[in-house]
């Protein structure tokens, strides 16, 4: 699994959902690339990226009890994850929560296993970490324990402070973030690809501007 980053990286530029050029973020930077998991729009590239998760997961061991998918993004996330996950001869619980509470029928705020024990969150990106707190919120109140963050990449960008959204995350609620790649990656990427010089640049300057080390 040594090379699952690089892989993962080449795999999201192959696909169009790592892209390059001048993209706005939320923070009012203009950055020279942009993740869009959304992209991640069929079974084939769905399969692939929860592997991708997998493979992240099991080398970084965390422990852990259940997996959980935060409302939107996450739940066909947290559910490819739990496949994949069993393929590789893992088979854990998962659950995911609604948007709004549902009073007929089962009820309550969440669907699919009890939500208990050590609880790992899996999303998209973290951007703000908004996300997170509210699926800390959801998991505390349900008497379980937040165990970790599971992500496609990490950015490792500052917010509003010196810290990236990743380690306000971490730094937060005392959990690990767990990324199949980081801004580091995707910088060995672009330097072993002789076309791509001018996106390393841009990505670069990028870095040196906004980055955090990790």
């Amino acid at each position: 699994m040594s090379n699952f980053r690089q892989e993962f990286i080449e795999f999201a530029v192959a696909r169009g959902v790592l892209c390059f050029g001048e993209f706005k973020t939320k923070a009012g930077r203009l950055s020279p690339y942009f993740f869009n998991a959304g992209l991640f729009n069929d079974g084939n590239t769905l399969r692939r990226l929860a592997q991708f998760y997998a493979k992240a997961l099991l080398a970084a061991d965390p422990g852990f009890d259940l997996l959980f998918g935060p409302a939107y993004k996450g739940i066909p996330l947290v559910a490819a994850t739990a496949v994949a996950l069993a393929e590789f001869g893992r088979n854990p619980p998962f659950c995911f929560n609604r948007k709004e509470a549902k009073d007929h029928g089962e009820g309550g705020m969440t669907v699919g296993a009890p939500l208990k024990g050590r609880v790992l969150i899996v999303d998209d990106v973290i951007s703000a970490g908004t996300s997170v707190r509210e699926s800390v919120d959801i998991i505390r109140a349900a008497g379980a324990r937040p165990a970790g963050v599971l992500i496609a990449l990490d950015r490792m960008e500052r917010g509003t402070g010196t810290l990236s959204a990743v380690q306000e995350v971490r730094d937060q609620f005392g959990i690990p973030v767990i990324s199949i790649a980081t801004l580091d990656d995707l910088v060995a990427f672009l330097r072993g690809r002789g076309d791509m010089a001018q996106q390393l640049q841009s990505v670069e300057r990028y870095r040196k501007e906004y980055g955090v080390t990790a």
